[in-house]
């Protein structure tokens, strides 16, 4: 009797929980401190316990989740020295993808990312956290995929993956009224094929907000 592997029907489903919980917890759908667990992750994905565990093994090891010495797996609550260093490689990173990318910010794209800072300007007016945070990664990614550098892509990409529960915490503590005034100077950099003020406008965006809130204190 010929036997029927499970496993590539495990690897499918490890990977599409891989891929929401990543996306859940990037866009700040989970808040700090949130506790994960196999039994309640397999209810609500109805998966098995094995590709819940190496979901939330990759998760770990990426650092979109802690893992205490008692087992517990949660969403971090990070430190202000964690979220200053998160914000130092931030503003080192993504002024230069910036800049990478500016040789290749043709009209096209910078409709596209004017029309994704419209939509950001909308979860706003609604005070939709998540719609706030994910139209603000999307226009911060669609900029630096023309910078043609998938290594630094990849590394900020987990910078915001590490930050996704704190920058829901963050939106939740300022209540913003308005949209980032720093992504229309990004847009007129852009156009004006400014580099230096472009570096300037996205290391301002992408810090002040963490920044302001280490200060408060976290």
């Amino acid at each position: 009797m010929t036997t029927i592997s499970t496993r590539p029907i495990e690897t499918a489903a490890h990977d599409r929980l891989y891929r929401a919980l990543r996306h859940q917890i990037m866009v700040g759908e989970l808040l700090p401190g949130v506790p994960l667990t196999l039994r309640g992750l397999g209810k609500q994905y109805g998966v098995s316990m094995t590709p819940a565990r190496e979901a939330l093994r990759r998760l770990v090891a990426e650092g979109a989740l802690t893992l205490s010495s008692s087992g517990r797996v949660a969403t971090p609550e990070l430190s202000n020295e964690r979220i200053e260093e998160l914000a130092a490689l931030r503003a080192l990173i993504e002024p230069e993808l910036s800049a990478r990318a500016l040789p290749r910010a043709h009209l096209a794209l910078i409709d596209r990312l004017s029309a994704i800072n419209v939509a950001n300007a909308e979860a706003v007016a609604k005070q939709d956290a998540v719609g706030y945070i994910r139209t603000n990664l999307e226009f911060h990614r669609t900029l630096y995929l023309r910078a043609q550098a998938p290594a630094m892509l990849a590394v900020i990409e987990t910078v915001w993956l590490q930050l996704g529960p704190t920058m829901r915490a963050l939106y939740n503590k300022v209540q913003r009224n308005e949209p980032p005034r720093h992504h229309r100077m990004i847009l007129a950099a852009l156009r004006a094929g400014d580099e230096p003020a472009l570096r300037l406008a996205v290391r301002t965006d992408v810090t002040q907000g963490l920044r302001h809130l280490a200060q408060r204190g976290w």
